[in-house]
């Protein structure tokens, strides 16, 4: 006997929506493989729609002071407190996670940032006016760029979403924005928040798949894009939007080195490693999933590495006991073992390497060591619970190793030297470096990347850069 399925809509103009052309695809809980819900597969016609909902509710939204902004943004926090259990079963049903740490880890943050982003754009930073010429006064004006075209990933669905709104809206924008297609259910339930809260148009949501992003970032009416996404994604994106110089704002993928030297305490530095690797069962663009470790603690590192790896326990999202659940989909399933598989002869795996379960996409907390700079699992980001290690022999050789790949999002260094941590800080060629810990994150502080990590700034005061625009006004001060 079928379940019936759950029907997600799109947004639009304050108004809830199936696609002009009726067409639907599923989205299946990756803890059970099973479909749980149908999700309008949009169209040209559905982006239009959008777009013109939100041009439409531009000039009011931007003509609105900072402090009505900050108000409704407010509002909206307080909305996801008070319906934070519903986002939350949104979300696991959306990813697998698991429910404890999705309550603990994912909705303090999002409420803290959306009340960051609604108090900073009272705060944004500009010269002050002065005479630069005589008998001339000039100042500049801060303004919001327009329609944002924003895409979010399936990694965390519902942070991103913050990322992404929080600050186009703040700022005097509005927005378009598409969930990734195997995971819209907690965008569609942020749609129904602020629906209740902001004027119509100003937050718009479609879902769909790669097409449906497309048709967003070549569309005429938007003034930037946004994505957070892979570096293929990304650059498709940049490509796309160049044909019409739109703004982009590219949060992409990351190969984070964690940099371990010899003066660590290997049990404490273990612990902090194994939790910032595995957590979202590694699905995570700063991930502490590239382990270097110096020549004369390696071994035991690696031991204390696969034991604690061998603790960790992967499951269903009601296990209280489980660090992360599963994949998201099939395909980074066969992505995560595919490269197991293709692991040189000279790698070894210490822990796991196998999938776990034959329900859903469960992969177990894996560690691979022995391996060399240009073996593809150190180049390549995997993206899943794969811990790799290798051996260096001092600073300068660690440094070599840890910048020798395309990714440049975050990084880490662990030593009780402070002046080597503050070398490395330098020397590191990554947005973020963190010291004796890896992956928090605050409001307050920007997060994004160089390379093909992308650019643009999220979080932070930064975060505004790509979501405002500025303009030169000079006046005569004659008659």
């Amino acid at each position: 006997m079928s379940t019936e399925l759950r029907r997600l809509r799109n947004y639009i103009g304050g108004e809830f929506r199936d696609a002009a052309d009726g067409r639907t695809t599923e989205v299946v809980n990756p803890a059970t493989g099973e479909a749980y819900a149908t999700a309008p597969l949009s169209g040209a016609a559905d982006v239009d729609a959008a777009m013109a909902a939100a041009a439409e509710a531009f000039p009011g939204w931007r003509d609105t002071t900072p402090a009505e902004r900050q108000r409704a943004l407010l509002k909206v926090a307080d909305a996801f407190e008070e319906r934070a259990e519903e986002l939350i079963a949104a979300e696991v049903e959306n990813t697998g996670k698991p429910t404890g740490l999705t309550r603990t880890e994912e909705i303090p943050p999002m409420v803290d940032q959306i009340r960051f982003f609604a108090g900073a754009a009272r705060m944004l930073e500009g010269k002050g006016a002065g005479e630069y010429m005589e008998g001339l006064t000039s100042f500049v004006r801060r303004e919001p760029v327009g329609v944002c075209a924003q895409v979010a990933p399936w990694n965390y669905p519902m942070m991103m979403a913050v990322w992404k709104f929080a600050p186009a809206i703040a700022a005097g924008n509005t927005v378009v924005l598409k969930p990734s297609d195997t995971t819209p259910a907690s965008t569609v339930l942020i749609a129904e928040i602020l629906g209740s809260i902001l004027p119509k148009g100003v937050f718009n949501v479609v879902c769909g798949d790669r097409e449906t992003g497309r048709l967003m970032v070549e569309h005429p009416t938007p003034a930037m894009a946004s994505i957070t996404g892979s570096v293929r994604a990304g650059m498709a994106v940049a490509e796309s939007a160049s044909k019409d110089l739109k703004r982009v704002h590219l949060e992409l993928g990351g190969k984070a080195p964690v940099v371990v030297f010899e003066d660590v305490d290997v049990a404490k530095a273990v612990a902090g490693i194994s939790e910032a690797g595995y957590f979202n069962a590694g699905q995570d663009c700063t991930a502490a999933t590239r382990v270097l470790v110096h020549e004369s603690v390696h071994d035991e590192f690696v031991q204390a590495l696969a034991k604690a790896a061998s603790d960790i326990k992967t499951g269903m999202p009601d296990d209280e006991d489980v660090l992360y659940g599963p994949l998201n989909n099939p395909n980074q399933l066969k992505q995560v073992e595919s490269f197991i598989e293709r692991l040189p002869a000279h790698a070894r795996v210490e822990a796991g390497g196998k999938r776990v379960g034959d329900k859903g996409y469960f992969y177990a907390p894996t560690v691979v060591s022995g391996l060399k700079q240009d073996d593809e699992i150190i180049q390549k980001e995997v993206f899943g619970p794969v811990i790799t290690v290798q051996s260096f022999t001092d600073e300068d050789q660690a440094v070599a190793y840890a910048n020798g790949v395309e990714y440049a999002l975050a990084s880490s260094v662990w030593t009780k030297d402070h002046a080597r941590a503050m070398r490395m800080s330098k020397k590191l060629d990554f947005g973020c470096v963190w010291i004796n810990t890896h992956i928090p994150l605050v409001a307050e502080m920007p997060h994004g990347g160089f390379k093909k990590s992308g650019y643009g700034k999220d979080l932070s005061a930064y975060g505004f850069d790509d979501y405002t625009r500025i303009k030169h006004v000079m006046t005569s001060l004659e008659d």
